[in-house]
């Protein structure tokens, strides 16, 4: 009989719980979301810091950006760090990093835009938990489960719902900087229920060469994965560290209340990823992923048209739901082609993903500045979309052909 803690591949494939083991896969979405919560923290907290500290639009975009291109690039030394020492110590050095990094920011203080960005840098370690967080799961599931392991453990990205509702009415009551310090406390007890609960799966590849690692870059399906990604996780985590400064700036709400409107949309987004998952393996990543491409275009293309709160609510909904599905179709898609590198792949596509949010982020802030309008850079990000589902349908018929997925996958 096998043990919940056996070889996944032995396990009933026809149960998804059955399949894999379940408390790793809690460990990882909690891990996970603690994780992106602090990662997009500045951008709650980021009304009260520009005032603070008298930054300019262009300087408070660069610093809610800042976390997500550092965590961009620290995916590839994540994913790699999987592939050597497994995904559960890891995931461990990542939390030791970012919760001593909080508490000596809350301790010192952060004083300069200097300062933000070094804090930026310090929490991109928890941006890199996606290209731990995710193999810690994927491996204990079969490939037909892949896309609803990978959607609930990607899942953990609703940790951005939770810093849009709780970081400005702390940094209301406590200041922004007591934020920083109040964040180690779920962090520690997430930190401790991990160690307890996350087992690395008995079937993880065998440690390669360095240079091995790379390969994969030797093939345009990588290239193509990095790109999608940069779309649909780009758009959905700009979009949660930039939207409490485009609500507080375009429709002069508080930062408690453009938190509460961020809260709604980043939600929309964390809560289908799943369902993207389950969705991608029941008509294929690649079907799911050309719909939601027409959908996020047309959303991010309507944000612009908006005038009053709740239509551009609605847009921003909508964006998000299509861009949630998309992340969890594109994590469908990369196991069935990368089952062997899934730890790099994870790192390289969520890298991708990464420096697409960090340029949706940045672009805002800058268009702001130089334009006196929010709109061009939301423009720029639906022609990418749009882009994307071009080289999608371009792509589709050989990917069908020359990829060897398992009976019963589609893709």
């Amino acid at each position: 009989m096998t043990s919940a803690t056996g070889d996944a591949r032995a396990a009933p494939k026809s149960n998804f719980w059955a399949s894999g083991h379940w408390p790793t896969l809690v460990a990882a979405l909690l891990y996970f979301d603690l994780a992106f919560m602090v990662w997009v923290i500045l951008g709650p907290l980021a009304p009260a810091i520009a005032e603070d500290l008298g930054l300019s639009p262009a300087q408070t975009g660069l610093m809610v950006a800042v976390p997500t291109l550092a965590g961009a690039v620290l995916r590839v030394a994540g994913g790699l760090l999987v592939d050597r020492i497994g995904p559960k110590r890891s995931g461990a050095i990542s939390q030791v990093i970012v919760i001593a990094g909080l508490f000596t920011a809350w301790l010192a203080g952060v004083s300069s835009f200097a300062g933000t960005l070094a804090l930026g840098v310090i929490l991109g370690f928890a941006g890199a938990s996606f290209a731990i967080a995710l193999p810690l799961a994927s491996r204990w599931y079969p490939p037909e489960h892949q896309g609803k392991a990978m959607g609930l453990a990607g899942m953990g990205n609703s940790g951005t719902v939770l810093a849009a509702l709780f970081a400005p009415g702390l940094a209301k009551l406590f200041g922004w900087n007591a934020v920083l310090g109040l964040a180690c406390i779920p962090l520690t007890i997430v930190f401790f229920v991990y160690l307890a609960m996350a087992k690395d799966a008995p079937n993880a590849p065998a440690p390669k060469r360095l240079v091995d690692y790379f390969q994969p870059l030797k093939t345009a399906d990588a290239w193509w994965l990095m790109a999608f990604y940069a779309v649909t996780f780009g758009g959905f985590v700009g979009l949660a560290a930039s939207l409490p400064v485009y609500f507080t700036d375009q429709f002069h709400l508080t930062p408690v209340t453009a938190g509460y409107c961020t809260a709604a949309c980043v939600f929309a987004g964390s809560l289908v990823r799943p369902l993207g998952g389950a969705l991608a393996d029941r008509i294929g990543g690649v079907r799911a992923l050309m719909i939601v491409f027409v959908i996020a275009a047309f959303a991010l293309a309507g944000v612009p048209q908006a005038t009053a709160i709740p239509a551009a609510l609605a847009f921003f909904v909508i964006a998000m739901l299509a861009l949630g599905i998309g992340n969890g179709s594109v994590f469908q898609l990369v196991p069935q082609r990368f089952s062997a590198e899934i730890g790099l792949m994870t790192g390289l596509v969520g890298m991708a993903g990464g420096v697409g949010g960090f340029t949706l982020a940045s672009s805002l802030g800058i268009a702001r500045q130089w334009t006196g309008s929010f709109a061009p850079a939301f423009h720029l990000f639906a022609a990418l979309t749009i882009a994307a589902l071009v080289a999608l349908v371009l792509v589709k018929d050989q990917w069908r052909r020359s990829w060897a997925a398992a009976d019963g996958v589609r893709i």
